[in-house]
């Protein structure tokens, strides 16, 4: 029998998609020097606004703008606390996923099961959907497309842009850029409100895009990996895309195994994304050096702009 790898790339690539939407928002949210740990209830919280709006009538495009702002409200609270108050950006991180799955979990019960009425569905493109192997790379919806479009887009934004070599001189030294008159926490609101946004589209991407239902718990713990997926990925984009890429082979893989027929426990299958997770972290972690060198100088650590 001969065994096709095509659909196994396209549901890699399918579920790479939201990692690394999330991801990248996270990315940008760490370069200037804040750790948001918040990610998975942003995603929660903007996949629950998403599917409430498109079950009640909203067209898709207004259903994503209410998922980005869900997750946006959510950063917006984070970065109350831990810019304007000085708060600890682990406990608040960690608090907001808390407050994310339990407003998810509690507004949502009422839709556990519902289908919903409108989704995001593929837009191929005519002559290169099918070639095979990376054939899938175009036959994604607009939310795919986005994501691919985005990493390009952050890596300008950070690498070329004059805002975006603002935003890497607060997550390096926010004193040395408020002494050059840089306004430090205006710069950091606008990061965390974007990683917000990109929390809640990939949260969108689960209900309206992967699982077209509502459910508990939707995200899996995936934002999770997202987070992991920064740290393996140097904070640079490019590599945030080859790595959401590599987890995504990894959770498609235990499906294709199933599918193939090979006798292997589902629920041994399911562990292997956060199984790699905690492979990759340890091995990433036992280079410290690499880590400082990378890793932006501020990261998690509190400033008192004064403005």
């Amino acid at each position: 029998m001969t065994l096709s790898v095509t659909p196994l790339v396209a549901s890699a690539i399918a579920a790479a998609i939201p990692l690394l939407i999330a991801a990248l928002g996270e990315l940008v949210t760490e370069r200037a020097g804040l750790l948001n740990l918040g990610l998975e209830g942003m995603m929660l919280m903007g996949a629950l606004a998403a599917f409430v709006a498109i079950t009640h009538g909203a067209s898709l495009p207004w259903a994503l703008l209410a998922g980005m702002l869900a997750g946006a409200a959510g950063a917006l609270v984070f970065g109350f606390l831990t810019i304007t108050l000085q708060a600890s950006q682990v406990a608040t991180g960690l608090s907001l996923t808390i407050l994310g799955a339990g407003i998810s979990s509690f507004l949502g019960r009422d839709y556990v099961g519902y289908r919903a009425p409108a989704t995001f569905e593929t837009l191929p493109i005519p002559g290169l959907a099918d070639l095979p192997v990376v054939g899938p790379l175009f036959d994604l919806n607009v939310l795919g497309y986005a994501a691919l479009l985005a990493v390009v887009g952050v890596w300008y934004f950070l690498q070329r842009s004059r805002l975006g070599l603002h935003l890497r001189s607060v997550g390096e030294s926010p004193a040395v850029a408020r002494s050059l008159g840089l306004r430090v926490n205006r710069i950091r609101y606008g990061a965390v409100l974007f990683g917000g946004a990109m929390a809640g589209m990939a949260g969108t991407y689960y209900a309206l895009a992967q699982l077209k239902m509502w459910q508990e718990g939707l995200t899996s713990g995936n934002g999770w990996i997202a987070l992991a997926l920064v740290v393996f990925a140097t904070w640079r984009p490019g590599r945030v895309a080859i790595g959401a890429l590599l987890f995504g082979g990894v959770t498609a893989l235990g499906l294709w195994l199933q599918t193939v027929g090979v006798g292997v426990s589902t629920f041994a299958l399911a562990s292997l994304p956060y199984l790699a997770t905690i492979v990759v972290l340890v091995s990433i972690s036992a280079d410290q050096q690499a880590l400082r060198r990378h890793a932006p100088a501020a990261l998690g650590k509190p400033f008192f702009d004064g403005d």
